[in-house]
This record gives C-alpha cells, sequence and structure tokens, in this order.
C-alpha cells in the first residue's frame, strides 16, 4: 500500500519537536543570532526530548525534527544538533555519538591532504565556534578528525546561531578513516537527506510567514494575498515545499531500509536547495521593503537558505552526483518493468 501518511509515532515527535521550536526558539531568535549560540538550559531540555543528533532516532524520524528546528532557526537546528551532520560518519566509522558539536566538510577543492595518519588543511568556514569533531570527505574515503585544529571565529552570513569559523587542521591525528565504498555512500546519502531536512524547514519558515503576511496586509480593499499574481505565487511556492519534502522523505525512507540511499539523497539535496532557493527571495519580495528589514525573519531565512544551500559540497556536487548516476538508476527502473 502506498501512503504519505505518518505513523502516530511519528506525528507525535513531529509535533513535540514543532512545540519546542515555538516555545523555546521563537521567541529567542535574534538574541540566539548575535549569542552566536543557543542558551546552555534550551539545550539541555532539548537533549532531554531524546530528539538530538546522537539518539538513534532513524533518518525519517531525524529529517521530520530537523524540519521542524529549521521552520523557525536552521542555525539554531545546527547548534542543537551536537553532532550533526558528523553522526552518518561516525555511524558508519563505529564512533558513536560526539561529545559536542561536529562539523562535515565535503573537500571538493582539495584542500585537505593526509599523510602518515594525520590530516592537514585549511577550511575558510565552518558552521560552528567550537567543535568536538571534524570529517573531511574526498570522493573515495573520509578522515574523522577529534583533535588537533584551530577555529578563528568570523563574522557569519547566515546559520548565525550556529557560529562561523575558520577551520584549520595543522598534522591533526586521524582518529577514523572510512574507505568501504558503501558505507561511505550511505555516510554521504545521510548527510545530504539530513541538509535537505533543513533546506525544507527554512523554506517552510519562509513560506508559510510570508502567506500569513499576505493575508493580513490589505491592499485596494482586500488583502494582498486575494490579488492574482500574488496569489500565483504563494501557490508555487507552497509546491515547491511540498515537492522538496517528499525528495527529502523518499530519500530518507531508503536509508531507513537499509539501501544506500546515494541516488535518492543526491537528488533530494539537489532539488531541495533549487525549491528553497526559490522560496527564500520569493518570500522577500511578497514582504516588498519590508522583507529586507530585521523586524521581520524572512531576510534571515533567505541568508540561511543561501548558507544552507553551501553544506555537504553544496547543490552543485549534489546535481553532479545525481547526474553520474541517473543513467544507472533509470536503467533500474527498465529492469523492473
Amino acid at each position: 500500500m502506498f501512503t504519505l501518511a505518518l505513523s502516530d509515532e511519528e506525528r507525535l515527535i513531529q509535533e513535540t519537536a514543532r512545540r519546542f521550536a515555538r516555545d523555546r526558539l521563537l521567541p529567542g531568535l535574534r538574541a540566539h543570532e548575535r549569542a552566536r549560540g543557543v542558551p546552555p538550559e534550551v539545550v539541555r531540555e532539548f537533549a532531554g526530548l531524546g530528539l538530538a543528533g546522537g539518539e538513534d532516532l532513524g533518518a525519517f524520524v531525524r529529517a521530520l525534527v530537523l524540519e521542524e528546528l529549521a521552520a523557525v532557526d536552521p542555525g539554531a537546528a545546527l547548534a542543537l544538533d551536537a553532532p550533526g551532520l558528523a553522526q552518518p560518519l561516525l555511524d558508519a566509522a563505529g564512533l558513536g555519538a560526539a561529545a559536542g558539536r561536529g562539523v562535515v566538510i565535503e573537500d571538493v577543492e582539495g584542500r585537505f591532504h593526509a599523510r602518515d595518519g594525520r590530516l592537514a588543511g585549511e577550511h575558510p568556514w565552518v558552521p560552528a565556534d567550537a567543535i568536538a569533531v571534524t570529517a573531511v570527505l574526498h570522493p573515495g574515503c573520509a578522515f574523522v578528525v577529534c583533535e588537533g585544529w584551530r577555529l578563528t571565529p568570523i563574522a557569519a552570513c547566515g546559520l548565525e546561531a550556529a557560529g562561523a569559523s575558520r577551520l584549520l587542521l595543522d598534522d591533526a591525528p586521524i582518529a577514523a578513516t572510512l574507505e568501504d565504498p558503501r558505507a561511505l555512500a550511505r555516510a554521504r546519502a545521510g548527510i545530504r537527506t539530513a541538509v535537505g531536512a533543513l533546506l525544507v524547514g527554512a523554506a517552510r519558515g519562509a513560506h508559510e510567514y510570508a502567506m500569513r503576511y499576505a493575508t493580513e496586509r490589505t491592499a485596494f480593499g482586500r488583502p494582498i494575498a486575494h490579488h492574482q499574481a500574488l496569489a500565483f505565487l504563494i501557490a508555487d511556492l507552497a509546491t515547491a515545499v511540498d515537492v522538496a519534502r517528499l525528495a527529502v522523505w523518499r530519500a530518507a525512507a531508503a536509508l531507513d531500509r537499509g539501501e544506500s540511499g546515494e541516488w535518492e539523497a543526491a537528488s533530494a539535496l539537489a532539488e531541495a536547495a533549487e525549491q528553497a532557493l526559490l522560496v527564500g527571495p520569493s518570500a522577500v519580495q511578497i514582504l516588498g521593503g519590508h522583507g529586507f528589514m530585521k523586524d521581520h525573519p524572512v531576510e534571515k531565512w533567505m541568508r540561511d537558505i543561501r548558507t544552507l544551500a553551501s553544506l555537504a559540497g553544496g547543490r552543485d556536487e549534489a546535481e553532479l552526483a545525481a547526474a553520474a548516476l541517473a543513467p544507472e538508476h533509470e536503467m533500474g527502473f527498465a529492469r523492473g518493468r
């Protein structure tokens, strides 16, 4: 039977994460940005819910939680999700959950080099001011490093509640190396699916805020949402969020079935990034000049979306991976007919 309905347990988890985001993250939205972090008591409260990244939630439930948090503050979602995007690699390497923040670098430009069990290189930006583990992905292997780095705080363009730093690995000892192709593919798919879920959440937050604004603001005697051009745009944005969410759910479900999820995750991240990059600026446009002011959070979501779309190798790497996998994927469909 084909169904997109959530189970009772999944819906309960979704509602719990949504309530936490609304009650604990939304009131401090700008304060968390200025502090470049979430207060420790909020972190502890979230950990107490058992929904953090180190918990064995499964990819689908994790996607539900990340969307709910990111619909309010994607930066706070990264700050709360301690091992964060590094968790799939830690699981694959058998290292368990990190004791603090984890960051992932898809080394597209070959900035990092391994020699004699040590890793050296520099990355201009990671979304954190303090970390416990760093994972560096190369095309055929991944390295996990748990010490031996230097972080230099920098100004953040987006995801400010997560922090922002330049990362330098100075011959850092490699704690684990992952070379098994299937394990690496699954870990990379888990990372891409998580970033896709964050993008869906940020896009949903921007769309819902802009839609409420358009139903309350009037022009020529009726809400601006009732004018045809804007009504069409709002419908397009709602469709974009739904399309991206379905792609992310498909990838997460494939991972939970034990599949590599390689194709599904690459296409999900590419789709989520493309749709979110449409929704963010469009939401600002719906608010007109107000959209660029910090009185409204749509400018924040637009910045956060653009920053999120560069994580895990970004949309370009996801599209390249999907393009490489497309022939095999299509042939697989053909064999199944």
